[in-house]
């Protein structure tokens, strides 16, 4: 990868041509070289999870909670402090020019709040591409793992990765010279857009691409003994900071869906029907398309070698079913205990009276199966249009059937009505397996728009990837609404930002005790909601059509 080297300067590792040397430049290029220096020492990796965990200690502190962690103190609303003393974030109102300049003793706090999060996104930029360049410098450029690997095990690895540099440094660039321009930033947010525009297609590929790189890196690893031994020895080396080889090849997708939260976050933050609130809005949609496409893709990929696997598994006892399918996605799977015999408390108690089933469960269709003695394939028992299922949640009659719930197929691959009594493992198990079953069972399950301010909420304050097609990948500083809460450690919940829905282990979240940090969350995202709403029904009416609802806070059980 050719880069400029002549005519630099440097803000987190990129090299461009800087134009404090011109007429009319920010002329502290000390205050710069100080702020590149603080930055080039805090990986992405580093940054990201710091900004999170300061985010969750801030959202503590404004609930009345202490906060929490080694050495760490409940922060000012403006003052960002590393869990780890050896480094630090970056601060606009800590600039020594900004300090000298009288600008923190005439703006307003709101004003200062919002320079911090357009600072921000720009600082995070610079520790995002100082990771991406160690990837480059360290691993994709190393002779260590060049003399590894073969051409086509290089591109399974690395991917397009240097385009995604390379717009990484368009994008930091522009956003250093809008700082040098003044330091008082007027928007940040006009850059995104262009960009998002113009040249964060890459992010697309390059994430689809993903589930190929991390497949072929597990076979690489497992054939290739000298490249095993090489990456180890790299991942070992102090520059990297104790941080995998993989933790630097997902950084682009990370760094996508972290940008828009960035955006989202000034969105939140800028004046109603302002210039700024536009540029916004703009942004925020495009960054939007870009991550849901790139969500799209991987589903799509994914959900057809899922489909492929299941089908080469199963055995049609009679009617067979085309599972393979571009509409349908598998949603749960999981094997429950059939119940069978008379129902009385004697027999209850009867191992006979369980026999196991294996349940297949897809957005549009159900396969009940049995599993054969080898336990690789399963005999295909019954079918059903998933549309055409009923449960009934058997709680309320006894301890012995508090796991137990009766599974209606209203018609059948036979077209008739049958009904089966299933026992899970769990209360969690048996409350997923009815949710995923009858989507629409209660109507509780709402939009993000409709919920009230005391509603439930929580905050992740740890990440979580989802085990199970019906769960949710979580991740620190997330806020909720919780649906539903099982005595047994799990919750249903939905993302404030995206609407996603899914169950995620009680654990890893902690309840948002105040009404008014709860309904200052829920403002913030209805304000988001009908800002984005505003903007496309004023270019629908632009085009003379009536305006799209925002897909995004309306999900459906059939999304998961």
């Amino acid at each position: 990868m050719s880069l400029p080297s002549n005519g630099i300067t440097v803000l987190g590792g990129v090299r461009s041509r800087s134009p404090l040397a011109t007429p009319g430049g920010w002329p502290r290029r000390q205050e710069m070289e100080e702020l590149s220096e603080r930055t080039t020492n805090v990986l992405y990796q580093e940054y990201r999870d710091t900004s999170k965990q300061q985010e969750i200690e801030q959202r503590r502190q404004r609930d009345g909670l202490p906060a929490t962690g080694s050495g760490v103190t409940a922060a000012p609303a403006l003052q960002l402090q590393l869990r780890n003393s050896m480094h630090s974030l970056s601060l606009w109102q800590n600039l020594e020019a900004v300090k000298d300049s009288g600008l923190l003793k005439t703006l307003e706090t709101k004003e200062i709040i919002l320079q911090e999060a357009m600072f921000e996104l720009v600082t995070s930029e610079a520790s995002y591409y100082k990771s991406l360049e160690l990837l480059e410098t360290h691993f994709l450029r190393n002779p260590l793992l060049v003399n590894t690997l073969s051409q086509s095990d290089m591109h399974f690895l690395f991917s397009n990765i240097e385009d995604i540099m390379k717009a990484s440094e368009r994008f930091l660039m522009d956003l250093e010279h809008r700082i040098e321009e003044s330091i008082l930033m007027s928007d940040v947010c006009d850059i995104v857009h262009i960009h998002a525009v113009n040249h964060f297609q890459v992010f697309i590929s390059y994430v689809i691409n993903q589930a190929y790189q991390e497949k072929n890196y597990r076979r690489i690893l497992q054939e290739n003994a000298l490249f095993r031994e090489n990456i180890a020895i790299l991942e070992n080396q102090p520059k990297v900071k104790g941080l995998s080889f993989t933790s630097f090849l997902i950084l682009p997708f990370q760094r996508i869906t972290r940008l828009k939260l960035l955006v989202q976050n000034i969105l939140k933050k800028v004046e109603e029907n302002s210039e700024s609130e536009k540029t916004a809005i703009l942004a925020h949609q495009e960054l939007e398309r870009i991550v849901k496409e790139c969500n799209e893709g991987v589903r799509k990929m994914s959900r057809t070698e899922e489909l492929i696997s299941i089908e080469k598994t199963l055995e049609f006892k009679s009617k067979s079913v085309p599972v393979i399918s571009h509409s349908r996605w598998l949603l749960k799977k999981g094997e429950v205990q059939q119940m069978s015999g008379p129902k009385s408390t004697r027999t209850m108690r009867s191992r006979k009276l369980y026999h196991p089933i294996y349940l297949f469960l897809f957005n549009n269709l159900l396969l009940i199966t049995k599993r054969s003695s080898s336990g690789e394939k399963y005999q295909v028992l019954d079918s059903c249009s998933r549309s055409m299922l009923r449960t009934e949640d058997l709680e309320d009659q006894g301890q012995m059937l508090a796991c137990a719930f009766v599974l209606k197929l209203l018609e059948n691959q036979e077209d008739r009505e049958v009904s089966y009594m299933l026992k899970s493992e769990s209360i969690s198990d048996k409350l997923r397996w009815i949710y995923a079953l009858t989507p629409n069972r209660r109507t509780r399950f709402l939009s993000t728009s409709t919920h009230q301010p005391d509603s439930a909420q929580v905050q992740c304050i740890q990440s979580y990837s989802s085990q199970e097609p019906d769960e949710l990948s979580v991740e620190m500083a997330d806020v909720l609404h919780i649906l539903e809460c099982t005595d047994d450690g799990w919750m249903l919940g939905e993302r404030l930002h995206d609407g996603e829905r899914g169950w995620f282990p009680i654990r890893v979240v902690e309840r948002i005790m105040s009404a008014e940090v709860r309904a200052q969350n829920l403002k913030e995202c209805q304000r988001i909601q009908q800002a984005q709403e505003g903007a496309q029904g004023a270019r629908a009416a632009s085009r003379g059509r009536r305006p799209a609802k925002s897909p995004q806070y309306t999900p459906t059980w059939t999304d998961l």
